[in-house]
């Protein structure tokens, strides 16, 4: 019988996390979308034997979250880095009946998942528009960049870290790429020609603190898990050459 614990102790075990293969962790997210599409979260693999489970930042129950909900999903890419041995998977459901857009981090401890925190976004949510949010995401390149034009982990993390810091010091030097498009929930700065920005409407005075990071390389991304203000919050960017070129949000304002 799988134990549900509480973040905090989720986070502590993960702390012990070892490095994984690439391999592990497709295989893993491949078992994600696998339970999300089946609504069996006992399919997600591999668990250990304790797992903290968080929805919005909060513990919930495996059992009965958005796990346990049978989606069909349109849209997903998942970012794996093997360095912490944790995993970030953005999913779009576009159904009318019940529109998600969901970002998942899972971390590992000892050889297993052992922290599974999902956002879920729905109707209320900041600019949320599943229909939209699959319009433009599924527009945009995120291929594998070649191994010789990556950038390090601590480049990638920087541009993310200098974005986030830009919304409480407007001094910071983001390194803003020509393009660049921001999906905001449903609604893009840009419209995905060569002159698109994704400095514009960038607020002041807001602290994006208890920052969680998971990197991928080869895809030139990371992804960032971040208090909001109080409200929980996803960005996730992709970094060419040391400069910003896509980045994608989730806010979630109810719960």
């Amino acid at each position: 019988m799988l134990r549900f614990t509480l973040a905090a102790l989720g986070l502590l075990a993960v702390q012990a996390t070892a490095q994984c293969t690439r391999e592990e962790l497709i295989a893993a997210t491949d078992s994600l979308l696998a339970a999300q599409t089946a609504g069996k979260p006992d399919g997600v693999a591999p668990l250990a034997d304790t797992v903290a489970y968080l929805e919005s930042f909060k513990t919930a129950d495996i059992k009965t979250g958005i796990l346990s909900h049978p989606l069909k999903i349109d849209f997903n890419r998942s970012l794996h880095d093997t360095v912490q041995c944790a995993t970030y998977t953005e999913i779009i459901v576009t159904d009318p009946a019940h529109p998600y857009v969901l970002g998942t981090q899972m971390r590992w401890a000892d050889g297993k998942i052992a922290n599974i925190s999902t956002l879920v976004t729905d109707q209320g949510d900041w600019l949320f528009n599943a229909t939209g949010t699959y319009y433009w995401a599924t527009r945009e390149k995120w291929d594998p960049i070649p191994e010789a034009d990556r950038d390090s982990r601590e480049v990638i993390q920087a541009a993310a870290d200098a974005y986030a810091d830009l919304f409480n010091d407007k001094s910071v030097k983001v390194p803003w790429g020509t393009p660049c498009a921001r999906l905001e929930g449903g609604a893009y700065t840009g419209n995905g020609g060569p002159n698109d920005r994704c400095d514009v409407g960038v607020p002041n005075g807001v602290k994006l603190v208890n920052r969680r990071y998971v990197i991928d390389e080869t895809l030139g991304a990371v992804d960032v898990f971040i208090d909001f203000a109080s409200v929980p919050d996803s960005h996730e960017f992709r970094v060419e050459k040391g400069l910003l070129r896509y980045v994608h949000t989730l806010t979630v304002m109810g719960g």
